[in-house]
């Protein structure tokens, strides 16, 4: 097996204690802390620090490296710059020294118990200027960088960059670790290497960590005539919108965290991540059965023998998976304003509409719930009841073929979803349906969203399996919408998911939520923690897009990705926005896609400050006790909400 190449990790290192920096793509959190033991080895060189470094060999001396020999192997050293002696520059024996602070105190610069922080961080007529460098192996590039919360000033950048590059053999160029130095750094003239620009040269990121057993298969395109088996390990050169579940996901390019798939597969716990060209490095596995396993380092793999066999047959047969049937009540025929929906209706309403409609109800300060309402579970009962759809789905339950092919099924169940297109709709609630969309949002474009029984359960999400059809304007497309999104809950991947989580199909039922649509500036999905490291209390992650968010979640193109630490009070920009369209309102209705400049950021420091502070609003709405999954949009200085829903993560 051909060993993964090395990627980017960055290291955080703090002079007063070790506040973890955690980024996706561009650098780890938990392989970036210092491995137990670490600094217990003798150092390469006696001396404290050096005042220059001549060659490569002097730098490899002060530096260490934390998980040497594994894809985030990273060269990096300490330095200091003390302003009050002509900006004297200290290169940190790092082997020898764990932080700043302990340099400082070890050789007598400051007293031991003086304010460090605020001198070093906060204040802007600070002492000592300290920071790290590190030899980026993904780019071949020396950088300097500073800890993400540093308040250092532009000028202080630049004067570090001239102090580096005057006393080191190489060149060194400027990495931004958070918005605020990325735009102070934009204007003073000198290089940079951002985080983006790093992440590019990836080989190998896992999206989840976890293992698992499997048949390899390897997936050229994927399209209606590839059949998925529940025990496969998939080998993508695309991000699939959808899939049903599986053992394990691996894709042979970058995509979003915070895609629909990367979140089920956290909720799965399967193992998921990104390798350069596995298509190609997993051939000799193809239609073999495997043991795979992610770690935040590495990917392991392991063909198939007796023993292996043995143990997962075991643990499969111990999870002891039992139908369920999630809870539901057919009896409530009221069309519910959504502001007057609370979560206790998930059961009447569905999951989706009770929860926005419990955030609406609080009216929290900062947060926009558009105005919708909400049809009940009862009245797609009395649809699939009086077109017969029940006992069709009971024919096909006994027929062998629907229940053994997967190809044939999804052939029948998309013929089924036809005929519901075309079943007659009850005349009594197409009236109750417009006029309500008249009275309460005016006629205007809503959004006619999914919002079923079978989703945001406690072990499972749902995310991505149901039909939203945005932006419509006239009354029998609205009527034609709320059938579209009925039908949905016999997607083929919806089908697949319920089956395979051991969810009853009979005891699932769909409600249907009409929202006013907001023509977003951007639009994204945000989680309350980090989902790469949960030791980073107390973060929020952000991926964002511009215009509407439909295409957020899809992972085809990597969003703008953010990072907000509530340790260092940064926000940490770790990957920019690959889009090169977005989409908008179609005047006619639905949305269009229209090209753009991908050069500027999609969020500023202030929004994204101000999403985080949202998020946190939200989580404590629902107890505090759960992360939160969210949806969210931007426009007009005002941030929108349009779905809340539990953070699965089975890993």
């Amino acid at each position: 097996m051909k060993s993964v190449s090395k990627i980017l990790a960055f290291i955080c290192l703090l002079s007063l204690c070790a506040l973890p920096a955690s980024a996706q793509y561009t650098r780890k959190p938990s392989p970036t802390r210092e491995p137990e033991g670490v600094m217990n080895k003798k150092p390469d060189s006696k001396e404290r620090f050096l005042s220059k470094i001549d060659s490569r060999t002097d730098f490899d001396l002060m530096a260490r490296v934390y998980h040497q020999k594994t894809p985030y192997a990273l060269p990096h050293a300490m330095f200091i710059i003390d302003r009050r002696k002509n900006n004297k520059i200290y290169y940190v024996n790092s082997q020898k020294y764990r932080f700043h602070k302990d340099f400082l105190i070890g050789n007598y610069l400051v007293l031991k118990g003086a304010d460090l922080f605020n001198d070093i961080y906060i204040n802007e007529n600070r002492r000592f200027i300290v920071g790290t460098i590190a030899w980026q192996s993904t780019v071949e590039k020396f950088t300097f960088e500073f800890w993400e919360g540093d308040m250092i000033p532009a000028d202080q950048i630049k004067t570090t960059h001239d102090i580096i590059n005057a006393s080191f053999y190489a060149k060194v160029s400027f990495k931004p670790n958070s918005n605020r130095h990325d735009e102070l750094s934009q204007s003073i003239g000198i290089p940079r290497i951002t985080s983006d620009e790093i992440a590019r040269n990836q080989e190998y990121l896992a999206l989840n960590t976890a293992k698992s057993y499997g048949r390899v298969h390897i997936i050229d395109k994927l399209d209606d005539t590839v059949e998925i088996g529940y025990n496969e390990i998939l080998v993508l050169n695309e991000v699939p919108i959808n899939l049903p579940p599986v053992r394990g996901i691996i894709v042979s390019k970058p995509s979003t965290p915070l895609s629909h798939i990367n979140l089920l597969a956290k909720g799965w716990g399967i193992p998921n991540a990104y390798i350069k060209d596995a298509d190609k490095l997993f051939k000799e596995y193809d239609t073999w059965f495997v043991e795979f396993e992610t770690t935040l380092t590495d990917y392991k793999v392991k063909l198939s023998n007796t023993e292996i066999t043995n143990r997962w047959t075991g643990y499969y047969e111990a999870k002891g998976q039992v139908f369920r049937t999630p809870p539901s009540a057919l009896d409530v025929k009221e069309l519910a304003l959504l502001r007057k929906t609370r979560k206790s209706d998930s059961k009447i309403y569905g999951a989706k509409a009770a929860n926005l409609g419990e955030i609406a109800g609080a009216r929290i300060r900062g947060i926009s719930v558009p105005n919708g309402f909400s049809i009940p579970f009862y009245y797609y009962d009395q649809f699939m009841k009086k077109n017969g759809f029940y006992k069709e789905l009971e024919s096909l339950n006994d027929d062998l073929d629907f229940v053994h092919n997967p190809k044939y099924r999804r052939d029948k169940l998309a013929d089924l979803r036809s005929r519901m297109q075309a079943a007659p709709f009850d005349t009594g609630l197409r009236q109750l349906i417009l006029e309500m969309w008249k009275n309460e949002t005016s006629g205007l474009g809503v959004f006619v969203r999914s919002s079923s029984n079978a989703e945001d359960l406690p072990d499972f999400s749902g995310a991505g399996l149901y039909d939203t059809v945005p932006n419509v304007k006239d009354p029998d497309k609205i009527i034609e919408a709320v059938k579209t999104v009925w039908a949905s809950l016999w997607n083929f991947e919806a089908y697949e998911a319920r089956e395979r989580n051991f969810i009853n199909h009979e005891g699932t039922f769909m409600g249907v939520l009409l929202q006013i649509g907001v023509q977003t500036e951007s639009s994204g999905v945000m989680i309350t923690r980090d989902p790469f490291d949960a030791e980073n209390v107390g973060a929020i992650y952000i991926s964002a897009k511009r215009g509407l968010g439909i295409k957020v979640v899809d992972g085809n193109k990597i969003a703008e990705q953010i990072l907000y630490s509530k340790k260092s009070n940064a926000v940490q920009v770790l990957t920019r926005s690959a889009e090169e369209t977005l989409l908008t309102f179609d005047e006619n209705g639905g949305v269009k896609e229209v090209p753009i400049d991908g050069t500027r950021n999609v969020l500023t420091d202030e929004v994204a400050r101000n999403l985080v502070k949202a998020a946190n609003k939200i989580k404590r709405l629902f107890g505090n006790r759960k992360d939160q999954d969210i949806e969210w949009g931007y426009a007009d200085d005002q941030i929108f909400i349009f779905q809340s829903r539990p953070y699965i993560d089975n890993s």
